[in-house]
């Protein structure tokens, strides 16, 4: 089985895009949709043939480029079973729990609930790679639009079972703010300290910051760090309830 490629691209204010190609089987997927034009000239920057749309979930720097594409290409979208209805010109629906082959290589599916009810997110294992839209971000994970912290750490608990190795393809260049709040509730954190001055200097070079590693956001991670006895301190509760810890977190996070 050749590697599979992959295509990144910024575009929008802060989103990346992403091309993933099955060179032997002639596939080649756009991950989401976040602007038709990006990934139009990606496409023909590498000369590649699009035939699948891969949605996340449903928000316009996501799908917003669904009809346009499909319109042009004649691509298969595959997106989630529980937001279907709000995925534009969806044509396969995925739930947790589901596999499927893009060409040689094997696609498996987890409902991510929390930024969104619908959320999906793509792991690749025998690629060792992942699609997480915005379910989890590099040193952050998504704002809880339509779902609960309960929510929102089962999802990212189904992530974690991931191997430590898996690496993660997030949707937006977040790092550098998401680091900055990191530091204040973990600021003993050694690792933490170490990358968030790693991040500053690739962005002071105007160079992402992403993909990441399934072990560096564990170390570092805060969205992911809920039993950090530091963290529990900094928000004042203890072990008991992870879940409330991540909730304090995440609702610090949204005033910072």
């Amino acid at each position: 089985m050749q590697p599979i490629e992959i295509h990144m691209f910024p575009c929008l204010s802060d989103n990346y895009g992403y091309l993933i190609r099955d060179a032997e089987h002639d596939l080649t997927a756009t991950i989401d949709t976040p602007s038709a034009d990006a990934i139009r000239a990606a496409l023909a920057d590498k000369g590649w043939r699009l035939t699948h749309i891969f949605n996340t979930h449903h928000h316009a720097d996501h799908a917003g480029g669904n009809l346009e594409l499909k319109a042009e290409t004649q691509c298969q979208i595959v997106g989630p079973r529980a937001d279907a209805s709000r995925i534009p010109g969806i044509d396969v629906e995925y739930g947790d729990g589901d596999r499927f082959e893009f060409g040689g290589h094997t696609v498996n599916v987890f409902d991510t609930p929390g930024h969104t009810t619908g959320h999906i997110v793509y792991w690749l294992p025998d690629d060792s790679i992942a699609f997480v839209g915005d379910t989890l971000f590099s040193l952050g994970c998504g704002r809880l639009f339509e779902g609960t912290p309960a929510q929102m750490w089962s999802s990212l608990q189904k992530i974690m079972s991931w191997p430590d190795e898996t690496v993660l393809y997030c949707a937006h260049e977040y790092t550098q703010a998401n680091a900055r709040f990191a530091l204040t509730v973990e600021p003993g954190n050694a690792a933490l300290v170490t990358r968030s001055a790693a991040v500053d200097e690739l962005r002071e070079r105007d160079e992402p910051t992403v993909p990441t590693t399934l072990a560096l956001e564990k170390a570092t991670n805060p969205f992911l760090r809920a039993a950090s006895a530091e963290i529990q301190r900094t928000v004042e509760c203890d072990d008991s309830d992870l879940v409330e810890v991540f909730a304090r977190v995440r609702a610090l996070k949204d005033s910072f």
